[in-house]
């Protein structure tokens, strides 16, 4: 039995389960509700009265303001008999009334014993004064209980406190739980010491067993419960008894009722508890009662005449027969709506939030279904009860109840199991949520919304199955720990659950589906926003896969232009009128009376119909319908252009004619899905909780009982999540366009032939010298003296120079060439449905190829080809950025190879069409047996032998080489049409990761469910090797900057796509300055940092300010926690001050604030709740701006709110602390880490820049360095932003590849140039980091050049009317020096411009 506990049972986290006999109910199924929800219904009065003046939550930021005296029972009256006092401590609260039931029993029934008890909720620990009780009740306590104690920081409190008043105690009773919690384990002889540090033969046996048939953990354990007897006769009979008395406790546990827990007690304190066995010295003892146990998995029903069903069939004939008929419910044609809940609510009656939502199902005339497991592997159950007996699934929609990940509790996932089960069912599933830590009102007045534990375990993990909206519907009382349904919730659920199942049943021809295009910033020229996408070429796809499917799509278009002619009314906008086609107007009259919470927008925005989306007088939808299918324009955020708004610390609420738009597509269009076309829109964006929406968030509000679809850019995973849990949308991921290399032109393209010629003829004294005076020249011109050390032009004549120096001149411009010409770069717009052709599928293998993947024995292609010459590739790759000439060509040569190698890989499988449309598989054994009885070399080897590399190992690439095959099979496969169809027919989409394919291929093929990562996965042990590496190089550039002296300061920029595509890296870099290291608890979860000591570290501890995005922040709070740690640690340790910058800044800055030392250690800070950003893009985007200091004080203002780890229910706002801490920074850093979004793509990065927000605080007012990390490829490297500005305008704004690929998509590609050039100025206005010649240049390709300016103003003059403002504004503002000449001209032009839109 021992053994069977040491076989890590600790890795099954939340295996609440087994029961006791249920009584059956006595209400009626059809007036089951009132009682429950009239009483949640009572609570919502003085709910809103605490919405509008919340109380801090939790008591000074606690998720948590319980305590454990409404769980202390102390004996009335004793009668002599002897005390026994017990404390336990649990994760969830519905053991509470079990316990106190059994234990006020006890007292008055007993003649052996009376029982104190006291029980706490784990998560109360963290509160000081309810720590000390604690410790004190264990001190007096008798025996403790512990179960699912599965937090490590509060598990370790819990073994704190209970390790040195182990020997006092008479029982240790712990239960599925961290290993070091269960080493306390003590039952006379029976203890568990060894768990998790020695291996058992159990354990093997339940390894092999898990392997040969799949069984779960859970069930393995429940199979061994039940033929216990057999296990412990092996035993000697004192180690049996001790053995059998845990165990027994274990069953009683797992029943759960208060019969159940009397009996556990009463057996323990009888044979374990000194005074009690003195007491009973010559009596008899009470006999325990056996436990009273369910079935491991059954059908429950809670008016059901048995207590449950064993199979599907029995529950069938009494539901359809006795019960639907008195209902009203009709079998035949009823939907059917899967529930899975947790055992343990049944086993402790604890069961009214299920029985609220099962009435509210049936009262809308749906059959309800609801299924348990014994443990926490619902497959089984969902296999076995969710069928008929033809095979057939009897279900049309899955709400999970648990709030779980379908296989394994949060400890121990099969995800990939999980998928399988739920894809062969193929229903739309979704995870509800109950509140486990917080109290209903605790949560409602919170702003972040669902405790961050709750969220990375109950919302995180079951996404990565293919879950989505995850609803609470059910809340804790706060003083007896019981579930209570949440009266709105749980309707909306419902609504919500039968809606997904409508899509299933109704016929496609009478399906209505309501397409969302965004318009950002909102202008004509920007409708059909999305990243990276061609929005109308993929309507046109959607349209014609809806029509062929049976959807009745009237007489829309099937051309791209005419679908843009109807939305917009003009594709060129050439119209009086900047409005686009309207569709629906609204009445203020019909808006009040159909959108109940539209008193409530006046306060941001006075009466409708206000002035947006607006004629005046009534609400205007725009877009245009063509049968059963509208395409829609959301309306923008409405504060674009409004300073004032900009400013506010928090985001207002949406405007009426937003809200408008959403009643239209529910209300009055009927629509039965909405699909939300491309990466992003607004709606996920609005105010309310971060996770754990309530009837008051804006997200849920305007969404209501609409289903959504959404469409997202695959390299997104982190907004795609926001979108998810906001606004209750199922993902459907597609592809960015392949990453090409960004090549060469006009005298960049000159320098490599000059470069070229000079590598033959350099020994050559009369030519060589006189090409180098021509290289120096030609790169003077192109302003690559801002990144090289160039000599001066009048005066350096290379014949007076050595050939080493001319080298070293040759190989700096050949380094930064060879830098321009290799980044990658996204070529032209996705649309939906077309899948890569072989050379785009060529440019992403080659990307994919680069990197090492150690974890998978995988070596990049570099590696093994430079080896073949004897080199290192890190050490070419030294040379190359350093301008060894060399080790440039060498480079070079390298990257050539590798492409020709992928190519020939590819060209096997390629048609005649240029595309693959089946990978030819090319390690099939009889192949590879004849190629080598002939001696043949593979494709790719003969390729890079060609490309000069003769030696190269063919073994030694063989596993690269499979795996690209794999990979190329990834990427030509394509799903997004069918995953749209998938959603909008009602059936389960295939979950995938999101991210950067080049780093993780696993995101391909793209059209499935989203989703993030475990986000207690990271940093990972990769991820932290990569960034001592980056932390390494950023050191050494500031120490060349700095002679040799470190930084004392650091601004950091955290955001939430790059961690998850990274896995941590820039998290890690944080941690890696101040000298803690992320250390992995025995699950494997990082939720611990420890100091690195100084000795270590080998250098200062350097300060950082991070500030976090509004996505990192919903994802990752937990790691703001991590962090908040570890800089407070730090800032703690008694070192010198010189050698520990955190403490240094913290001790002047308490002093300064006159606060502790631990508050102005605050580093992390980020949006208050619910808000995004710090609308410093929104103002540049919109020309909505004064001047910079207009920009710095929203930056402070909007990014001001500190995560405290000691208050971890709020972010509060400390503006002056942040303000404070800023001012000290040396440095500011971000991070690049995909070649698909770089700083001119999107306005996010200069948006969180804090350059001259810093500069204006500092006392002597000096610019801080820029850096920007590139972990875009497998050469990591550190840049100055300035470098990294000018970098990205040479390789896309200036880049005839890319601004003529974009224009080659027409309407959509203007826009796209003109995004880049105001986002260019975007980083003149924060950082100062642009140079004039970038928007000199730009102007002579865009604005000089007649033929581009007339196909600019042609394609889309409302775009190029902003690009004209933008150069004008550029110059304004002070950012671009230019001729009279240029202005007059851009002056005249706009007005031109300005004409020809109004069709004068």
């Amino acid at each position: 039995a021992a053994a069977l506990l040491a076989m890590n049972t600790a890795t099954n986290a939340w295996q609440t389960a087994t029961p006791s006999r249920i009584p059956t109910s006595s209400f009626v199924a059809t007036k089951s509700l009132s009682s429950p929800l009239t009483t949640c219904q009572k609570k919502r009065t003085t709910l809103s009265m605490v919405l509008e003046a919340p109380p801090k939550v939790g008591g000074g930021g606690m998720f948590t303001a319980t305590n454990a005296e409404s769980r202390r029972v102390v004996p009335e009256n004793v009668n002599g008999r002897p005390v026994m006092k017990v404390v336990y401590v649990v994760l969830e609260s519905q053991y509470q009334s079990s316990m106190t039931a059994a234990v006020k029993k006890m007292n008055e029934g007993s003649s052996n014993m009376a029982v104190e008890c006291v029980g706490y909720l784990l998560e109360e620990l963290r509160n000081d004064d309810a720590f000390e009780q604690f410790k004190k009740d264990v001190e007096e306590a008798n025996v403790f209980v512990g179960s699912l104690i599965f937090v490590q920081e509060l598990a370790e409190k819990v073994v704190e406190v209970v390790q040195p008043a182990r020997e006092n105690l008479d029982a240790v009773l712990v239960f599925p739980s961290m290993p070091e919690v269960m080493r306390l384990n003590k039952v006379g002889s029976f203890t568990m010491k060894n768990l998790g540090q020695s291996k058992s033969v159990v354990a093997d046996f339940m390894k092999k067993k898990k392997q040969e048939d799949g069984s779960s953990f859970e069930e393995g354990m429940l199979k061994l419960l039940r033929t216990l007897p057999k296990v412990l006769k092996f035993l000697p009979s004192d180690k049996a008894a001790d053995a059998r008395t845990f165990m027994m406790s274990f069953q009683y546990w797992l029943g759960g009722s208060p019969d159940n827990l009397e009996s556990m007690l009463t057996m323990v304190g009888q044979d374990y508890v000194g005074p009690v066995k003195e007491a009973l010295d010559g009596k008899e003892k009470m006999v325990a009662e056996e436990p009273v146990l369910l079935p491991d998995k059954a059908i429950w029903h809670p008016v059901a005449p048995s207590v449950v069903f064993e199979t599907a069939d029995k529950y069938f004939e009494w539901y359809n027969t006795e019960f639907c008929p008195d209902a009203g419910i009709d079998p035949k044609t009823a939907p059917t709506v899967g529930l899975i809940l947790q055992k343990s609510h049944i086993n402790t009656k604890d069961d009214t939030h299920y029985v609220s939502l099962i009435s509210e199902l049936e009262s809308r005339g749906s059959r309800v279904v609801s299924i348990y497991s014994g443990g926490l592997d619902f497959s089984g159950p969902v296999e076995e009860f969710f069928y008929d007996s033809t095979g057939k699934p009897i279900v049309d929609t899955v709400i999970n109840l648990t709030g779980f990940a379908l296989v394994g509790g949060p400890a121990s996932q099969d995800h990939k199991k999980a998928a399988s089960v739920l894809k062969k069912l193929n229903r739309p599933y979704l995870c509800a949520v109950p509140l486990v830590f917080q109290s209903f009102e605790e949560w409602q007045s919170s702003e972040l919304g669902l405790h961050p534990i709750q969220v990375a375990l109950q919302v995180s993990l079951p996404e990565i199955d293919g879950a989505i909206e995850p609803i609470i519907y059910a809340g804790r009382e706060g003083a007896t720990g019981r579930s209570v349904p949440l009266a709105d919730r749980v309707n909306l659920l419902a609504d919500r659950a039968l809606k997904w199942s409508n899509l299933r049943s109704k016929q496609p021809e009478d399906k209505k589906i309501a397409i969302t295009i965004f318009s950002f910033p909102p202008d004509k020229g920007n409708v059909g926003t999305a990243a990276y996408l061609d929005v109308f070429d993929s309507i046109k796809a959607v349209l014609k896969q809806l029509k062929n499917e049976g959807y009745d799509v009237g007489d829309a278009p099937m051309e791209k232009e005419e679908i843009m002619e109807a939305v917009l009314n003009d594709p060129e906008a050439r119209i009086s009128s900047p409005e686009l086609n309207v569709a629906y107007r609204m009445s203020t009259d019909e808006y009040y009376d159909l959108t109940p919470y539209a008193t409530e927008l006046e306060e941001n925005w006075g009466p409708a119909p206000g002035n947006l989306n607006s004629d005046g007088k009534n609400l205007v939808v725009y877009g245009k319908q063509f049968g059963n299918v509208f395409i829609g324009v959301q309306p923008s955020f409405g504060y674009e252009g409004d300073p004032m708004r900009l400013l506010f610390a928090k985001s207002a609420s949406p405007h009426h004619g937003f809200a408008a738009y959403y009643t239209y597509l529910e209300k009055v269009f009927k629509a039965d899905a909405v699909l939300h076309f491309g990466t992003h829109g607004s709606l996920e964006f609005m105010p309310g909780k971060q996770v754990g929406m309530s009837g008051t968030c804006y997200p849920d509000r305007l969404i209501n009982s609409l289903p959504s679809a959404y469409l997202y850019a695959a390299n997104n995973p982190s907004e795609a999540t926001i979108a998810k849990r906001r606004s209750y949308s199922a993902t459907v991921s597609y592809l960015t366009p392949p990453a090409e290399n960004a090549g060469l032109y006009k005298g960049l393209k000159e320098l490599k032939e000059l470069i070229s010629s000079y590598q033959g003829l350099r020994d050559n004294e009369g030519r060589g010298p006189a090409i180098v005076n021509s290289i120096v020249s030609t790169a003077w011109s192109c302003n690559l003296d801002k990144d090289i050390d160039l000599p001066d032009l009048e005066t350096y004549d290379a014949k007076n120079d050595s050939l080493d120096n001319r080298d070293d001149i040759v190989g700096q411009v050949y380094a930064q060439i060879m830098q321009i010409e290799s980044r990658l770069l996204p070529c032209g717009l996705h649309t939906v449905g077309v899948p890569p052709t072989a050379e785009e599928a060529i440019a992403t293998l080659v990307n994919i190829g680069q990197l090492d993947r150690p974890e998978d024995g995988i070596e990049g292609l570099p590696r093994v080809i430079a080896a073949s010459v004897g080199r290192d590739i890190n050490d070419v790759y030294r040379g190359n950025n350093q301008g060894v000439l060399n080790d440039v060509e060498l480079n070079t040569q390298i990257v050539e190879a590798s492409r020709a190698a992928v190519r020939a890989l590819v060209d096997q499988s390629t048609d005649s069409t240029g595309r693959v449309k089946e990978v030819k598989d090319l390690f099939d054994e009889a192949a590879s047996f004849f190629g080598n009885l002939i001696g043949a070399k593979k494709p790719w080897t003969e390729a890079i032998s060609k490309a000069g590399f003769p030696n190269v190992e063919e073994d030694r690439l063989a596993p690269l080489f499979q795996y690209l095959e794999f990979c190329l099979k990834q990427v030509v496969a394509n799903n997004e049409l069918g995953g749209i169809m998938e959603l909008l027919n009602g059936e389960f989409l295939m979950p995938a990761p999101g991210g950067d394919p080049i780093r993780n291929p696993d995101v391909l093929p793209t059209g499935r469910n989203m989703h993030a990562l475990d986000p207690s996965a990271i940093p990972t042990t990769a991820a932290v090797e990569v960034s001592q590496d980056v932390v390494r190089k950023l050191l050494e550039k500031l120490a060349e900057e700095n002679e040799g002296a470190y930084p004392e300061s650091v601004a950091f920029t955290l955001w939430g796509t790059d961690n998850i595509k990274t896995y941590g890296e820039s998290l890690a870099q944080v941690l890696a300055l101040v000298g803690v290291r992320p250390v992995a608890d025995s699950l494997g979860r990082v939720n611990k940092v420890e100091l690195i000591p100084l000795e270590q570290l080998g250098r200062p501890r350097i300060d950082v300010v991070v500030s976090c995005s509004g996505v990192f922040r919903d994802l990752f709070i937990n790691q703001m926690n991590l962090m908040d740690r570890g800089i407070k640690m730090a800032a703690e340790a008694d070192e010198p001050l010189d050698q520990n910058f955190v403490r240094k800044h913290a001790m002047e800055q308490a002093e300064e604030m006159n606060v502790s030392l631990r508050e102005a250690a605050a580093r992390v800070f980020s949006n208050a709740a619910g808000s995004y950003s710090a609308n410093v893009g929104l103002a540049i985007e919109n020309g909505g701006w004064e001047d910079e200091t207009q920009l710095q004080d929203q930056f402070v203002t909007r990014k001001g709110f500190a995560f405290n780890a000691d208050k971890p229910g709020m972010m509060e706002q400390q503006t002056e602390l942040f303000k404070n801490a800023l001012k000290t920074v040396d440095v500011t850093f971000q991070n690049l880490d995909s070649s698909e979004i770089s700083i001119t793509d999107v306005s996010h990065y200069y948006d969180s820049d804090p350059t001259k927000v810093v500069q204006g605080l500092r006392n002597d007012k000096k610019k801080p360095m820029s850096l920007m990390a590139d972990t875009t490829t497998a050469n990591a490297q550190v840049r100055t932003l300035s470098e990294t500005v000018r970098l990205d305008a040479r390789t896309k704004l200036l880049n005839p590849k890319f601004y003529e690929g974009m224009l080659s998509t027409g309407y959509e590609g203007v826009r796209e140039i003109q995004k880049r050039l105001r986002n260019t100025m975007g980083w003149s206005a924060t950082a100062g980091e642009v140079d004039n010649f970038v928007f000199e240049d730009a102007n002579s390709v865009f604005i000089d050049d007649a033929e581009m300016q007339q196909r600019l103003l042609d394609t889309n003059p409302n775009a190029f009317r902003d690009m004209v403002t933008t150069f004008l504004e550029a110059n304004g503002r002070g950012y671009w020096e230019t001729s009279e000449e240029n202005i007059d001209r851009l002056q005249e032009l706009y007005a031109e411009v300005e004409d020809r839109i109004e069709g004068i």
